[in-house]
């Protein structure tokens, strides 16, 4: 078969380098007046626009905690097992918030050495002690392990027990819990119901957080968001499902060919197996790739075919759109289409976050 003769593009393509922005007058009189938050998907509001790249190199979650504390959000990438993948989600919605709604719990009968590694384990400093029925019996922090003189010692004889406990009831308000935790000296308040069940734990140690981030991007249960990235394999559908059911608060459809029938059915998949969480697709770098994706079930689009700084695609296949030119393309459609778009690939400086900004796009992702 004959190919068609190829159709030169009459438009000019651009780049970040080839723009700068004309300075305008401005009524703003300090930096910290400038409002740079934006939306990464329908319901998720970031304080900045920065997401980190789904990079094996780049985003687990040591970043993904980082970038949610300082207003943006990770994405945890997907070259990993699910289980692995799934963990990673996991910690990062354990890391921070107000309440820990399922504490990590132990027996009183287990052994110091199962109490250390459950620690270990989890990350965390203090396991709350309760009997099959989850009523509360004691505390155990890394105070109390810490110079225990046998590693077949009992958690119940190690543990503060229950009568020495300082508690608060379900509904604590912060405030109350601060002025606890300060008066009785408390690195830790179990939260218990009226059967004296645990329900939840507030740690000193988060609501510091609270305090020393208070631009976190974080979900209306105080913990801080994350999202997940898939492949477009039978298989990737239980890995969202997976990540999710972690905590995951959106996931992203990642190939380097986004505008393909295979990525537009994945889309569909996930929209149709898990309806409430947000889908961003991509990369593409045409109005009808935004088109395509919006109508497959996608609420934002990442923009970017071969423009970061170590891939290849334009010199290996050929194709690809400058970036600056395909983010403006593709924002006229999303807006049209009512999608978001994040522009990935080729940031360098901050200014070129800048101009992402001023073409069209809502956030722009780096790594």
């Amino acid at each position: 078969m004959e190919a068609a003769p190829m159709k030169l593009r009459p438009n000019l393509g651009l780049t970040f380098d080839d723009v700068l922005l004309v300075p305008k007058r401005s009524s703003i009189t300090s930096r910290s007046a400038v409002d740079t938050s934006t939306w990464l998907a329908p319901g998720l509001r970031m304080a900045i626009p920065i997401v980190s790249a789904n990079m094996d190199t780049v985003t687990e979650a040591p970043m993904a905690v980082a970038m949610a504390q300082a207003g943006g959000i990770g994405i945890i990438h997907r070259f990993m097992s699910v289980e692995r993948q799934a963990e990673a989600i996991r910690r990062v919605k354990r890391a921070e918030s107000f309440i820990v709604e399922n504490p990590v719990t132990i027996a009183p009968e287990a052994s110091l050495d199962e109490a250390r590694k459950k620690m270990a384990d989890s990350m965390i400093g203090g396991l709350v002690v309760t009997d099959m029925d989850g009523h509360l019996l004691g505390m155990l922090t890394t105070r109390d392990v810490l110079l225990a003189p046998s590693p077949e010692a009992r958690v119940a004889s190690l543990m503060t027990p229950r009568d020495r406990l300082v508690v608060a009831p379900t509904n604590e308000p912060l405030d109350e819990a601060r002025l606890t935790l300060h008066t009785n000296r408390l690195e830790k308040l179990p939260l218990v119901d009226e059967q004296d069940r645990v329900v939840g734990l507030i740690t000193a140690q988060d609501i510091i957080k609270l305090q020393e981030h208070p631009r976190a991007t974080k979900d209306a249960k105080g913990h801080l968001r994350v999202g997940m990235a898939v492949g477009v394999r039978p298989e990737d559908l239980g890995r969202a499902e997976a990540c999710v059911q972690m905590g995951a608060d959106v996931i992203v459809v990642d190939v380097a060919h986004g505008h393909a029938d295979h990525v537009l059915q994945m889309v569909k998949d996930i929209k149709s197996r898990i309806p409430g969480t947000p889908i961003i697709a991509g990369n593409v770098a045409t109005a009808q790739g935004v088109i395509d994706l919006a109508e497959a079930g996608a609420s934002a689009v990442k923009v970017g075919v071969g423009s970061g700084s170590i891939c290849t695609t334009r010199i290996v296949t050929g194709f690809g759109v400058p970036q600056l030119t395909a983010i403006g393309d593709c924002a006229q459609a999303g807006k049209e289409m009512g999608v978001i778009i994040i522009a990935d690939g080729g940031i360098r400086t901050s200014g070129d976050v800048t101009k992402a900004l001023a073409a069209g796009a809502s956030s722009v992702m780096a790594g």
